[in-house]
């Protein structure tokens, strides 16, 4: 928003807790540095508002948007954009509900993807989520949700079929196929760019469990991973695999690369016979395999100390419709010669490129991988020459792909939602942008803009 952030007088004035706005909590009350905590840090709001009912949500964005607040929208509290240095945090989280009508699940706009699993896996269902328990359903969904179904079942976001949504004037608004259609388009990748959802409906998928299988890598990537490609062009739809090569995080996480395989359905022989050709090639080690329960397959997220500043990352990610030799030479090379570095590769296709790009706002549907690449960046690590080696040998790892997956990148940047979005699919986010946040309250995201095209208006 345009507007200066107001004082923390008024933020404190007797308006905010009039009505049902939720819980206020200020600088110096009890709750406070539990409040303003997110995952990865320390947020700096003037204050926080935990709203426990969608009446509270209406109440506290119409505060929001008469005072002409900065806000921010908090669900799982992954995101490291944290908070609005002096404006107002929306606390969502205990909208937390998961109700499960046969194959039709709502899940409340504040739960996390870990308590969806395990309500999920007593039914005998899945949802293709997040990697991590503890990610928030809302964000990972509006900006797609690249997970370990995605080549059986899509992206989070193919599997929303309406939602619940609270918009800057602060009316209820229900998001279907047949009402506000385009809404629910742009709810399918577009972000948080809209209004705050409060109730997300899935169609969940039969899965009784899957088989998680582990391996690891001794020498050269290089082979391993063209294999690692050359198995996946054909390989059934169930299966999809990640590969990482990490620098020691702690003692529990070593460096070292490693591919982790995700397997829908229990039958260990059928996926033994579609792994063979990576389990088989030299230098991989299999370190686990066996079934196990979906939830049971997602990560704890690390723990961070919040008053340790986070590292920054120099390097990016994109989407990739063809996995040459030279993309994975780039991809190892850059890892090879930054050791604080990552490089991490996530299979996609099958079900993912089943949806025409206009079916959805989420973009690079011809990709058939996820690649990630990046360089970790404490003050003093990296001086203006390395990181500038490092830009160009990530620029030169980009140039093979053909979109940018947002919810892996922390940008408000405009330049940068032009980047993520094809033209024809950022004009008709405007168009959405122009109908329900004319005035761009919901900013603090990839955000796209109401003018024409998705700038300024």
């Amino acid at each position: 928003m345009s507007a200066p952030t107001p004082s923390l007088a008024v933020m404190s004035n007797d308006d905010l807790s009039a009505g049902s706005v939720g819980t206020v909590i200020r600088p110096g009350d009890s709750e406070w540095e539990s409040a303003r905590r997110f995952h990865s840090g320390i947020g700096s709001p003037a204050a926080v508002i935990r709203a426990a009912t969608v009446d509270d949500v209406r109440g506290a964005l119409r505060y929001a948007t008469a005072e002409r607040l900065d806000i921010m929208i908090r669900g799982g509290g992954h995101s490291a954009w944290g908070g609005v240095p002096g404006g107002l945090t929306l606390d969502i989280s205990a909208l937390d509900d998961i109700e499960v009508e046969g194959t039709r699940v709502r899940v409340g706009g504040g739960a996390q993807w870990g308590s969806v699993a395990h309500a999920l896996a007593e039914r005998g269902l899945g949802i293709s989520s997040g990697d991590t328990a503890s990610v928030g359903v809302g964000g990972l969904t509006l900006g797609g949700g690249i997970g370990w179904m995605v080549r059986a079942w899509g992206l989070a976001s193919d599997q929303l079929v309406g939602a619940q949504l609270v918009t800057a004037r602060g009316d209820v608004v229900e998001a279907t196929d047949s009402s506000h259609p385009e809404l629910l388009w742009a709810l399918r990748g577009g972000g948080g760019n809209f209004g705050v959802v409060t109730r997300f409906d899935f169609e969940a998928h039969p899965l009784d469990g899957v088989v998680h299988a582990v391996y690891g890598i001794e020498g050269d990537a290089r082979p391993i991973i063209r294999v690692l490609r050359d198995l996946m062009a054909d390989a059934p739809r169930g299966l999809t695999v990640t590969y990482m090569d990490v620098p020691a995080m702690d003692p529990s996480a070593p460096a070292g690369a490693s591919i982790t395989a995700v397997w829908i359905g229990t039958d260990e022989e059928a996926a033994r016979r579609a792994l063979a050709p990576l389990a088989g090639a030299p230098g991989v080690t299999e370190r686990e395999f066996g079934v196990q329960e979906y939830p049971d397959v997602l990560l704890e997220a690390p723990e961070f100390d919040p008053e340790q500043p986070m590292p920054g990352f120099v390097g990016g990610n994109t989407l990739v419709p063809v996995l040459d030799d030279e993309a994975i030479e780039r991809l190892v090379s850059f890892r090879e010669q930054h050791p604080a570095s990552v490089a991490f590769l996530r299979s996609l296709g099958g079900a993912y490129g089943d949806v025409a790009q206009d079916d959805s706002a989420f973009p690079a549907r011809d990709a058939t991988w996820f690649a990630m690449a990046g360089a970790f960046d404490v003050p003093g690590m990296l001086d203006d020459a390395t990181r500038a080696q490092v830009i160009a040998e990530w620029d030169a790892i980009e140039a093979k792909g053909s979109g940018v997956y947002g919810n892996f990148t922390v940008s408000t940047d405009a330049a940068f939602a032009e980047r993520m979005y094809p033209p024809a699919t950022m004009a008709r986010l405007a168009a959405v942008k122009r109908e329900w946040d004319p005035g761009n309250v919901f900013c603090r995201n990839h955000n796209v803009k109401p003018g024409p095209n998705g700038h300024a208006g």
